[in-house]
């Protein structure tokens, strides 16, 4: 069952076995090989479900890369501009190659910091140089953006619309509108099993589960 009118973003963030040490909490987010070509076989067929990745992991270009070009998928590519290069992340060339296989590419920010505890130097960095360093791999402009932490609140919104950015992307969960500025995704998860999958892409949300999304969502945006 889909909900006439809206879109499921997923968001990957690892995929595989990893020669980096994860950060503090990363392991609940990244999944198997045969976890991913699960959740992919699962939306082959929609017109209703973005796949989006986060932090520039290298198993973006070497796992994901071929399992969405054999399903004629594309996917959303979130880099980290100050670790693109560094072990274990994807490499300028892999950048090149995610361009070449008709991916899209947009900015996770620099060092995956909190954009709500950013002194002003970094919010240049983090919002605006990021973006300008994508932008010089990719041959142009990135406008689009995923929040690190899905942390936001009116400041952050603010200054990312004041550089000029055309979609940012949280990870609030549940569904969202086509074309809104601000686009809610589900992050993939290390236990996810069937019944997550089809939780996530076909449960219709009871209206008071909807309800408490939508105020929860407007508490992020309002605060500050």
């Amino acid at each position: 069952m889909t909900l006439t009118g809206s879109i499921i973003n997923l968001t990957v963030h690892g995929i595989g076995d990893t020669d980096r040490p994860l950060d503090p909490g990363e392991d609940t987010t990244w999944v198997s090989v045969e976890q991913f070509e699960r959740v992919l076989d699962a939306v082959v067929d929609r017109g209703d479900v973005r796949i989006t990745f986060d932090d520039g992991n290298a198993s973006d270009v070497e796992i994901a890369l071929p399992r969405l070009l054999e399903r004629g998928l594309r996917g959303e590519f979130f880099l980290l501009a100050g670790l693109i290069d560094e072990p274990g992340r994807v490499t300028t060339e892999g950048v090149t190659e995610l361009i070449r296989s008709g991916m899209r590419i947009g900015s996770h920010g620099w060092g995956h910091r909190d954009w709500r505890q950013l002194d002003p130097e970094q919010v240049d960095e983090e919002l605006s140089g990021a973006r300008r360093m994508i932008g010089r791999l990719c041959g142009h402009p990135v406008t689009r953006v995923a929040i690190p932490f899905g942390s936001y609140d009116r400041h952050v919104l603010g200054r990312l619309r004041e550089t000029g950015v055309t979609c940012a992307y949280t990870s609030d969960g549940g569904r969202a509108t086509p074309g809104a500025w601000l686009q809610a995704r589900n992050s993939l998860r290390h236990d996810l099993d069937d019944g997550w999958i089809h939780h996530v892409l076909d449960d219709h949300p009871p209206l008071a589960h909807r309800a408490r999304k939508a105020a929860a969502r407007f508490y992020k945006r309002a605060r500050g």
